[in-house]
Formats: C-alpha cells, structure tokens, sequence
C-alpha cells in the first residue's frame, strides 16, 4: 500500500468515527450522564468516591444513551433527511446504513445495560433498558402523531436520576429505607431527583421546539402544546413547570439530602428559569425563547452540583 492509499484508508477511518460519535450524540449523551452521576453520588450509602466505579456508570450510561439516540436515528432518518439542523447525520445523509445503525445501537445499547447490571445491580441496568426503549420506540415515534410526545419523552429523560440512584441504593420504591451510619434514609430521594428533571425538560425543550419550530414543523414533528405553533399559551407552559420547580426544589431539604446553602442556590435557579418564562410569555419571539434554553443549560447542572456540594 502506497502513501496516498494509506492516508484515503486513515481518512476513511476518521470519518467513520465522526459518524459513529455523531449517531450517540456526545454532547447531549454527557449531559445527560452526568445527572445520572450526581445522583448515584447523592445516594445517602454512597459515602466514598469510588473513582472506578463512577467512571463504569459513566461508560455503561454513554452507551445505553448512546444507544437510545442511535434508535433515534435510525427510525427518524426520512425526517432527519428533511431538516437542515440534521440532514447531515450519517444514517439520513446515507453514509451508514440502516442495518449498521441498528447494530451500532444494539450493541451499545446491550453493552451498557450489561455493565450497568454486572457493577452495580440489575434493577438500574433494567431501568435502564427500559429507558432505552421508551425513548426509542414510543416517544420517537409518537412526535409526529401529538405533542403529548414531550410528556411521554419526559420519563426516558427523566430516568437517569433514578437509575444513577438506583445504581448505588438497589432500591427502586420510594418507601423503601436503608440505614447507613446508624441513620435511617428513605429511598425517595431518587424520585425527587427524578421529579426535578422531569420538570425541568418542559421549559427547556419547549424553548428548543420553539427556536427550531419551523424546522420541526417541516418534518410534521408536533412537539408544541398548541397546534398554532409558537404562541404565548406554550410560553405560558413553560412558566406553570417552572413555578412547579420550586416547591419540588425544597424537598431534597426538608429529606435531608442536602443543607440551607443548596437550599438557596435550588430556589435561586428556579426562580432565575422562571423569570425567564415569563421573560418569554412578555416577549413571545424567538430570542426569548433562546434565553429559556441557554437558561435551562445553566440550571441543571448548578442544581444538581449545589446539590451534591451540600450533601448532608
């Protein structure tokens, strides 16, 4: 093999692994492992940071994530092929096939689950799959039949919080308890957490559905609350969820699982991300609705922190 067939066949390599990468969506995967991390770390037995083990729920999470968005992919690659923001992914711009998506997503998908069941417990590596499914083969799907889409949606989303506090308690009900150190804690702090982010994906994806509407509208995807598109009843939307942020902040306080300072950092960022709905509600255009998203990116994360950064 001469210079030139040697540098064609490391280029092809490279491409091949841009496609890979963008088919799990790195950025959006991380994010959302990285819920799933600060919860299992919030788990009230897991008093030691154990570096190789959240490094194996970040790996067994990517790869479950990655999964779900390469499902999505998969079956959306018509309307992928549709829209300018993701006419470029490689199953819809056909530089992967279908069956090589489907096995990428197979693959990773059972992977992770594998490694979330074999380290920590097979109840978090089933929530997991179960996850994994529902974003895949139901709310995928349903975002051209009904905005109800985003509710649906909301519980895959949602789920990392509990299946990183699962991976550490192996325990799912919210009445369940453990004793650690003498003391007594309820499980029902990973549906709190859980509820936190359930919550929190309204405003944050209405924003993203608002900004992208026409994009999503020419690929019949109906993802606002009102079939009139952008309008101040989806901005309206926006603010009851986030004003049910606030008393769903206090509760990791009133539990136990963090003190006074995440307290007020908790109700700061709500009320930050509320003022910004109602910013959007005032203004109803796009570049409020911008705001409500870059808003929401600045939330999570800083909750959750504070959160951990105060755990009692």
């Amino acid at each position: 093999m001469d210079y030139a067939d040697q540098k064609a066949n490391n280029k092809q390599e490279s491409n091949k692994l841009k496609d890979y990468l963008q088919l799990i969506k790195p950025s959006l995967s991380i994010m959302v492992v990285f819920s799933s991390v600060i919860s299992y770390l919030l788990a009230p037995n897991v008093v030691e940071y154990n570096w190789l083990m959240i490094l194996l729920l970040f790996i067994g999470g990517m790869l479950v994530t990655g999964g779900a968005n390469a499902i999505n992919q998969v079956v959306e690659k018509d309307t992928d092929a549709l829209m300018m923001r993701t006419a470029k992914r490689p199953v819809a711009a056909g530089r992967m096939s279908v069956s090589e998506g489907w096995t990428f997503a197979i693959v990773c998908g059972l992977a992770g689950v594998f490694i979330l069941g074999y380290f920590f417990n097979w109840l978090s590596a089933a929530l997991a799959a179960f996850s994994m499914f529902l974003y895949g083969f139901v709310y995928t799907p349903l975002k051209k039949v009904s905005a109800i889409s985003v509710f649906v949606g909301a519980f895959p989303g949602a789920l990392p919080c509990l299946i990183g506090w699962t991976a550490g308690t192996n325990m799912f009900l919210p009445f369940e308890q453990m004793v650690v150190n003498d003391q007594v804690y309820s499980n029902v702090g990973g549906w709190i957490l859980f509820g936190l982010q359930f919550l929190w994906q309204f405003p944050h994806f209405w924003a993203i559905a608002w900004v992208a509407h026409n994009d999503y509208a020419k690929a019949g995807f109906k993802l606002l609350p009102s079939e009139k598109g952008p309008t101040k009843f989806t901005a309206l939307q926006t603010i009851i969820y986030s004003m049910l942020l606030l008393p769903v902040g206090v509760l990791p306080y009133l539990i136990g699982m963090s003190g006074k300072i995440s307290l007020v950092i908790v109700i700061l960022m709500n009320l930050f991300l509320l003022v910004q709905c109602i910013r959007l509600y005032q203004q109803n255009d796009a570049k409020a609705a911008r705001r409500v998203m870059f808003s929401s990116y600045l939330h999570l994360p800083v909750v959750l922190l504070a959160l951990l950064g105060d755990k009692l």
